[in-house]
């Protein structure tokens, strides 16, 4: 893989545009290496809604506090945008990189070596917090690596590694994690193994291209970040960014069914609940997201996301006419999970479309930071229905919603078609 890989060398002169990161020579990578560079990221995750939740959960800490917990670990997902210029202006993204990993991955060991006590709180709501903020230094350096070394004919395959990367790291920090946790007496061989695997994640930096940032000590640093807003809204006002930025908000692949809250409704007991929600939903995850990555590179975009959105929808209305037996929600679950991983995977592409190379690492997250809103209203809008109407109402709900609201879409890209185009 080394061998004949062009060296990349990046210079920003003084009067140039905020623009850190730029190829010049085409230079690219295999689609993989966004697999391993993206497992941190996950695994920050996994580890504190499950292998740390459930041993919170066991040793008396109430449900509350956990659910508390684990929100934290979300919110700084929800604003990362907001250091985000910070890592496309300043320094170099392998170093970011290497910042995040190896503070995610001793963050998990000072947590698995911490007493699971209520005097311990405090202590936790800094770990998880800094470990979920230090966790996008390792998703926006890997963006960057994205936008940069993915040809326009592998954005496909890069997104659908990359979600693999995501979703199978969510499956070691919690699957994984936990298991080890309840087989070994001593609690920091847990931390301590993941820790080691989020560290040897950055050795897929070697794989990548030399990066060089050199700067004119003569640039002003407000004047790079004003030239990052500017090119935020440029992606903002052009047609392929505004798009991908209207699709990001539609509730389209956002799992929200709480499949362990109604899974005595088939029969299923708490090891099969364990078994679909962690490490095999998480296999059938990375299927999907590899998956849908191939089909990506061979169907426009927006129209192969859409496709993922009603497979969603499809698996969870299947669920109301098959019958309700343990098998089923087995099955049932672990394909749901699939379905969302390729829905994962067409979001990325979306994104790695519609960004451009610019201020990446800022355009990236502030659609995924809209494009957590609708999981997190559908979230809500799945438990109303539930109580209210029932399980059926709100799996036809998981096809309903999406099927509305792509028909407002596509309605809207063919009434804003350019005329030439059109034409």
């Amino acid at each position: 893989m080394a061998r004949g890989r062009p060296v990349l060398s990046v210079h920003i002169e003084a009067d140039a545009p905020a623009d850190p990161i730029h190829t010049g020579g085409g230079a690219s990578v295999s689609p993989w290496v966004f697999a391993p560079l993206f497992a941190p990221f996950g695994i920050s995750s996994g580890y504190v809604t499950v292998t740390l939740g459930f041993l919170l959960s066991r040793a008396g800490l109430s449900t509350a506090l956990i659910a508390t917990l684990i929100a934290l670990s979300v919110w700084p997902q929800t604003v990362k945008m907001l250091w985000a210029p910070f890592v496309d202006t300043i320094g170099n993204p392998k170093v970011w990189y290497a910042v995040g990993t190896f503070t995610v991955g001793l963050s998990i060991l000072a947590m698995s070596v911490l007493p699971k006590t209520q005097a311990e709180v405090p202590l936790y709501i800094a770990l998880i917090v800094g470990s979920s903020v230090t966790s996008t230094f390792v998703s926006m350096a890997t963006e960057i690596f994205m936008v940069n070394f993915v040809p326009p004919e592998t954005r496909g395959r890069a997104s659908g590694w990359s979600q693999a990367g995501n979703l199978g790291g969510a499956g070691i920090g919690g699957g994984i994690g936990l298991l080890v946790a309840e087989n070994f007496t001593q609690p920091w061989v847990s931390g301590a193994l993941l820790a080691a695997i989020c560290i040897a994640c950055w050795g897929a930096t070697l794989l990548l291209p030399k990066l060089e940032r050199t700067a004119s000590a003569a640039r002003n640093y407000f004047a790079e970040l004003k030239e990052v807003a500017v090119n935020v809204w440029g992606v903002a006002k052009s047609r392929p960014g505004y798009l991908a930025l209207i699709i990001m908000l539609l509730p389209i692949g956002s799992g929200g069914v709480p499949w362990s809250a109604i899974a005595g409704e088939w029969n299923a007991g708490a090891n099969t609940v364990a078994l679909v929600n962690g490490v095999s939903g998480g296999i059938a995850s990375i299927v999907g997201a590899m998956a849908a990555g191939f089909i990506c590179d061979r169907m426009d975009l927006k129209r192969a996301y859409s496709m993922y959105g009603i497979f969603v929808g499809l698996v969870a209305v299947a669920m109301i006419a098959l019958p309700r037996t343990p098998l089923v929600f087995t099955v049932g679950v672990l394909a749901y999970s699939a379905m969302v991983g390729m829905a994962y995977t067409g979001y990325a592409a979306i994104v790695l479309e519609a960004i451009g190379k610019k201020s990446a690492a800022t355009n990236w997250n502030l659609m995924a930071a809209l494009s957590n809103i609708p999981i997190a209203m559908m979230s809500m809008i799945d438990g109303q229905i539930h109580d209210s109407f029932g399980t059926n109402a709100m799996l036809a709900g998981e096809l309903a919603f999406p099927a509305i609201a792509l028909v407002l879409f596509w309605t809207f890209v063919g009434a804003t078609r350019p005329k030439r185009a059109a034409a």
